[in-house]
């Protein structure tokens, strides 16, 4: 049952670490029996991600620094977006999403189309030849010239393309203070299912307890300062009072409340929520009055 998970804050683990970067991932029970996944990218100078897609819709917020991407390719059906990462400044990446219809419940799994573990190295250079209809060198040359997995550094010179101002636009938005983002500012979310709010309490400040009226789960990242959260569960039951700093990520089930307090440091959190099928639409949220209550 859902009161009995446990929904204490968890940090990230190393995934993969490399020249180019590194890719941390959150992986415990909680995750997987919401259906919601997290992950962090890290890139270091020059550090490069290969193209790839996911078999999960997620959001990605930029958490430091300056980036360019590419968007080269979207799967409206399967919500897998292919992209191309090149760093700027030392960026960092925080993926929250829905893990509904992945690989593994509570993990993002990614395919990629180049590098040790593209999807095409699976296939004999003759059938790569005779399918693309290219030389069996020019085969083996796609296949297996690039060494890299995951991420990969970048020579010296080797630039991005400008960005597609149209695409840019359909899967990329500013997020302001205590900004709820849904599908009417951000179309794509309709199509991923998800909704997502960026709250910045200042010293001492608190995000009243709040719970949301669509079942929907809740995938909280800490993004900077600390605090204290209290979850509160079924049947009045508190089910976590917790210290969180930056890089702490806690799940809120379905119909369970939560409540954020913000340390002596600025306290900075993402949300993101994953709606149940049968609840598409603007995200739902019930603010609880002491007023009402006593009233």
């Amino acid at each position: 049952m859902a009161a009995e998970m446990d929904l204490t804050p968890k940090s990230a683990a190393a995934a993969f670490e490399g020249d180019g970067g590194g890719y941390n991932i959150w992986s415990f029970p909680a995750l997987g029996e919401a259906n919601v996944g997290a992950g962090k990218l890290v890139l270091k100078p020059s550090g490069f991600a290969l193209p790839h897609s996911a078999d999960s819709a997620k959001l990605g917020y930029v958490l430091q620094a300056k980036e360019r991407r590419r968007d080269s390719d979207t799967t409206r059906s399967s919500l897998m977006v292919v992209q191309q990462w090149r760093l700027i400044q030392r960026p960092y990446y925080c993926f929250l999403g829905r893990t509904t219809k992945a690989y593994t419940p509570g993990l993002f799994t990614y395919f990629f189309i180049a590098g040790t573990q593209s999807m095409l190295r699976g296939f004999s250079t003759d059938f790569i030849s005779k399918s693309f209809n290219i030389t069996k060198d020019e085969a083996d040359e796609v296949t297996k010239n690039q060494t890299g997995v995951l991420l990969v550094k970048l020579e010296q010179g080797k630039t991005m393309p400008k960005p597609n101002a149209l695409v840019t636009h359909k899967l990329v938005h500013q997020l302001t203070i205590s900004a709820t983002l849904t599908e009417k500012e951000f179309p794509f979310l309709n199509q991923a299912g998800l909704s997502a709010n960026l709250i910045k309490l200042e010293p001492y400040a608190i995000s009243s307890p709040i719970y949301t009226t669509d079942s929907s789960v809740q995938v909280i990242y800490v993004v900077g300062g600390g605090g204290r959260v209290q979850i509160a569960g079924l049947n009045g039951q508190s089910a976590l009072d917790a210290e969180v700093t930056a890089g702490h990520l806690i799940v809120v089930p379905r119909f369970f409340m939560v409540a954020k307090l913000a340390g002596e440091k600025r306290n900075g959190v993402f949300l993101c929520h994953y709606k149940f099928p049968g609840c598409p639409g603007r995200l739902n949220w019930q603010d609880i009055s002491i007023e009402g209550i006593i009233t």
